[in-house]
């Protein structure tokens, strides 16, 4: 399976640059670390799973001695990996240019794993079951739709779940992430099996 990761990260060296790149510049903007590291996690995983539909490698990998189980499970192993990379990588980079003044705490580390996670949990299983281009066909109906309905729902989420918001941020900071956590692992969990069983059933 290390293998399976491995190539996920061999097939984007070329852009490698790019994403030491787009550190700098975010960096220069002064970008929080913990979003900067969701953006650039995010960024590699997206172009694995392009590379992999563009160049048809789902139908090699489906004729090597690795089991469909192994394949989704290389994704989602890999995905923790890879952001725990970026984390280091631009914990380095900040300590190099601002010494501790910017330094990458705890919580940020935590909040770049809850973002990633919780995204992939919500669209890896539609990676699996549909076609890039219709990916990117619905991406751009729901980006129109969240941009015009954004005032809307934020009113709604404060009508109807303004107690729920006010005891959240009640809680302390140990209550809240391990709260948060604990429902991120539940959903990174669900969509794992989920992926596995649509991957299970696709015809190559």
């Amino acid at each position: 399976m290390f293998n399976l990761i491995w190539k996920d990260l061999f097939i984007q060296k070329k852009l490698i640059l790019l994403y030491l790149a787009i550190i700098g510049l975010y960096f220069w903007l002064g970008t929080p670390l913990f979003w900067l590291a969701f953006i650039t996690s995010i960024s590699f995983i997206m172009n694995a799973f392009y590379y992999d539909e563009k160049d048809n490698i789902n139908i090699l990998l489906n004729s090597l001695p690795y089991t469909r189980k192994q394949i989704v499970t290389s994704k989602y192993i890999g995905a923790i990996i890879f952001t725990a990379l970026f984390i280091g990588v631009i914990a380095g980079g900040s300590f190099i240019i601002n010494g501790m003044e910017s330094p990458f705490s705890w919580k940020g580390v935590l909040q770049t794993f809850g973002l990633v996670m919780a995204w992939i949990s919500l669209i890896f299983p539609f990676f699996y079951k549909f076609k890039q281009q219709y990916l990117v066909i619905g991406g751009i109906i729901f980006f129109v739709i969240a941009m015009l309905s954004f005032k809307a729902v934020i009113h709604l989420l404060k009508e109807r779940f303004g107690e729920v918001v006010q005891w959240f941020i009640g809680l302390s900071d140990l209550q809240l992430y391990s709260s948060a956590s604990l429902v991120i692992l539940l959903l990174y969990g669900g969509s794992w099996l989920l992926s596995m069983r649509i991957y299970e059933r696709k015809v190559f």
